[in-house]
């Protein structure tokens, strides 16, 4: 009941946020009836369908290449839809703003025209603008032309504009008449081109820069995943570490997260990587895959090749409980990497505990830390692989020095990162609970949309120093 009412939820809202999206983009920008306008409708109803999709194919069993058209697609369109509506949302501050200046510039332009529009028609009218009215009260009076030198005297009968026409009229036999004036042409403004409406220029301005903005995150955020994580180094002291075991390091790698998007070539990318670093000792701190043995087993193949000179381990994280966490567990041994189900092994110097993820539970496979770190030494160092972070407070009561973590990837997609700190303790990095410190990974791979804003992904080689060294 409660699954199915967070469902309606999530639907409701991406309902909401797909229709606020078409008003800005299309309903804004396009005309009715229009080919874009209609090539906007049908996306904005496809879309959102390749995301649902893109979600439930995998646990609906649908075939595996399905899986893959779907995955595409859809879960780059989340993202999508996440940075084109934060940007949106930036250009509703902007919008009004434009719409001032554009009308400010409008109504002066208008101002000047009627301006320019009222001078010329004063000076057909025989009235001057009052700049040039100014200019000649300015002439000395005996420099003015007089009335009299201009208009004939009213008792003649006529009227004449100068002395050449008085005499040319004086001259002529017959009555004389008045010159017809020419009509005076009104100045008539041009009429403007065309051009859209203000708010229609507005709304394809904000639009545009915000599709430009939203795309180019996304780009950027999908290269920075298929290039392949970078890696990291960072120091970790331990009291009870032995002088011998001191520069011992240990490659994290978290959340590679093989599926439909990330295949083999992105597994090889990370053994790659984690090999060039010669590691001591590769730590898989679950979340390795996103779906089956059927469909993945060749995909995590390269995997097999991981060397380090004390061996890699495992342990699972939730994903693996959604995808049959038995049989990948069985997978990774025949690969030769080392499953920790809630067990320890002494290495060089300390012990290595690793436990299950807190999702095993639903199947009676969850953490056990007593199995896992019950009757050891605490007098020797002691480092655990858990896959998420808020087991700490157990790492903490079993006396763990060192806890390696991942599946918070970081955030993946800011401002996803804020969300993920209500929900773990740490989201990324080094941090101290009492006398445990806990290091968090942000993951070598992506769940859902294969983009990361903000958190990129990281292997990170943990080198452990000893006080004593």
């Amino acid at each position: 009941m409660v699954f199915a009412l967070v469902a309606l939820v999530v639907l409701a809202l991406l309902g909401a946020v797909h229709r606020y999206v078409w008003r800005r983009f299309v309903g804004d920008t396009t005309a009715p009836g229009s080919r874009l306008r209609r090539a906007g409708t049908v996306a904005a109803f496809v879309l959102p369908l390749l995301s649902v999709g893109a979600m439930t194919s995998g646990r609906m069993g649908a075939p595996f290449w399905l899986q893959q058209v779907l995955a595409w697609p859809g879960f780059l369109w989340l993202a999508c839809l996440l940075y084109l509506t934060l940007a949106l949302l930036v250009g509703e501050v902007v919008r009004p703003v434009l719409l001032r200046v554009l009308a400010r510039r409008d109504a002066a332009r208008a101002g000047a025209r009627e301006a320019v529009r009222d001078g010329e028609s004063g000076t057909a009218s025989g009235t001057l603008p009052e700049a040039a009215s100014e200019t000649l009260a300015a002439v000395p009076d005996e420099t003015r032309p007089r009335t009299e030198e201009l208009v004939t005297s009213g008792s003649a009968g006529v009227s004449a504009p100068s002395d050449a026409v008085t005499r040319t009229a004086s001259d002529a036999p017959g009555p004389v008449t008045e010159p017809e004036a020419e009509p005076v042409e009104e100045p008539s403004a041009a009429a403007p081109a065309p051009h859209p409406s203000r708010r229609l220029f507005v709304s394809r301005v904000v639009g545009g820069a915000a599709a430009a903005a939203g795309l180019a995150t996304v780009g950027y955020g999908a290269y920075g995943v298929l290039r392949g994580p970078s890696v990291r180094r960072i120091t970790v002291p331990l009291a009870k570490l032995p002088r011998a075991a001191h520069g011992f390091r240990i490659a994290v790698v978290s959340d590679i997260h093989i599926g439909p998007i990330l295949g083999r070539a992105h597994t090889r990318r990370i053994v790659d990587t984690i090999n060039a670093t010669s590691p001591d000792l590769v730590a898989v701190v679950g979340d390795l895959v996103d779906g089956s043995v059927a469909d993945l087993g060749s995909a995590a193949e390269p995997l097999a090749a991981l060397r380090a000179r004390h061996g890699s381990y495992f342990v699972t994280g939730n994903h693996e409980y959604f995808s049959g966490a038995e049989q990948w567990v069985d997978h990774v041994r025949e690969l030769g990497l080392v499953p920790l189900e809630n067990a320890r092994v002494e290495i060089e110097g300390f012990d290595l505990a690793g436990v299950n993820d807190i999702a095993g539970e639903t199947e009676g496979q969850g953490p056990d830390f007593g199995r896992a770190l019950g009757d050891r030494d605490r007098g020797r160092a002691a480092v655990l692989m858990a896959h998420q972070p808020v087991v700490i407070h157990d790492a903490v009561e079993h006396g763990v020095d060192l806890q390696l973590s991942g599946h918070t990837h970081g955030g993946q997609l800011w401002p996803g990162n804020y969300l993920a700190e209500l929900a773990n303790p740490t989201v990324a990095g080094l941090e101290r609970y009492g006398d445990t410190q806990l290091f968090v990974s942000r993951g070598a791979g992506a769940w859902g949309p294969p983009v990361r804003v903000g958190a990129p992904s990281d292997i990170t080689v943990v080198e452990l120093a000893s006080r004593q060294a």
